[in-house]
């Protein structure tokens, strides 16, 4: 565990300001981190899904407070929980997690509406504006394989777009270094401790959350406006 993970936890909810309000404009005060992100191109292969019924797309790009962030604010996911992916489900704790022996990501699965938003689309924001997916095994302040960049397919089809559009990004050079972003087959995912959801909308005061999170929900605001939504679907207020 890192001081900056452990000092996160502790930290009391007195700074936490209240979900509801929105948290787009209760950031914008808050701008010390240097902003991040741009837009990539779109996938040139496109996911074949069909358009009934919800989808399930499992990401890690570092601490999942950030990820599930910015997946809450985009218009057709129905859900984003925070939790670990790959390990055991005997060590699926985030103190054991954060030790970096258990094999797991912190990850967010997210439920998705394909007719809204495809599974190739929130790869091309998951790589635009949630991670910097050239780091290996950290993301920002935070380091080992618990943070490395992963992507957890849920069937063949999943694999394949993720494969192929990560495959256009190298071919494309539109990062200076190479992708570390794994593809991880067939591992199971497992819901983070409750405190850990929603934690972003919740404690946008954070200072965690001020350095290392508000920008990435500014660069989805600046890069995919008309993805998003204003007020965050939440693990604690699910959609009506």
């Amino acid at each position: 565990m890192t001081l900056n993970r452990f000092t996160r936890s502790l930290w009391p909810s007195a700074v936490a300001a209240a979900a509801g309000i929105g948290l787009l404009a209760g950031l914008q005060n808050y701008g010390v981190a240097q902003e991040a992100g741009q837009r990539l191109p779109d996938a040139a292969l496109q996911a074949a899904e069909p358009a009934v019924g919800l989808r399930t797309a499992t990401l890690a790009g570092g601490c999942f407070w950030g990820v599930q962030g910015v997946f809450e604010h985009v218009r057709g996911v129905k859900h984003a929980v925070s939790g670990y992916a790959g390990g055991s489900q005997e060590t699926a704790t985030y103190e054991t997690v954060s030790s970096g022996r258990t094999n797991h990501a912190e990850a967010v699965r997210i439920s998705y509406d394909p007719a809204v938003i495809r599974y190739d689309e929130l790869l091309q924001i998951f790589f635009s504006v949630a991670l910097d997916p050239t780091q290996v095994n950290r993301q920002g302040p935070d380091t080992g394989p618990q943070y490395r960049s992963a992507i957890f397919p849920s069937d063949a089809e999943q694999a394949r777009v993720a494969e192929a559009y990560i495959a256009q990004l190298e071919a494309a050079k539109v990062y200076s270094q190479p992708i570390a972003t794994r593809i991880e087959r067939d591992a199971a995912f497992y819901p983070a401790e409750g405190y850990h959801q929603d934690f972003m909308a919740l404690h946008p005061r954070h200072l965690y959350i001020v350095a290392n999170d508000a920008p990435k929900l500014r660069a989805l605001q600046r890069f995919f406006s008309e993805r998003v939504i204003s007020e965050p679907v939440l693990v604690s207020r699910p959609p009506s």
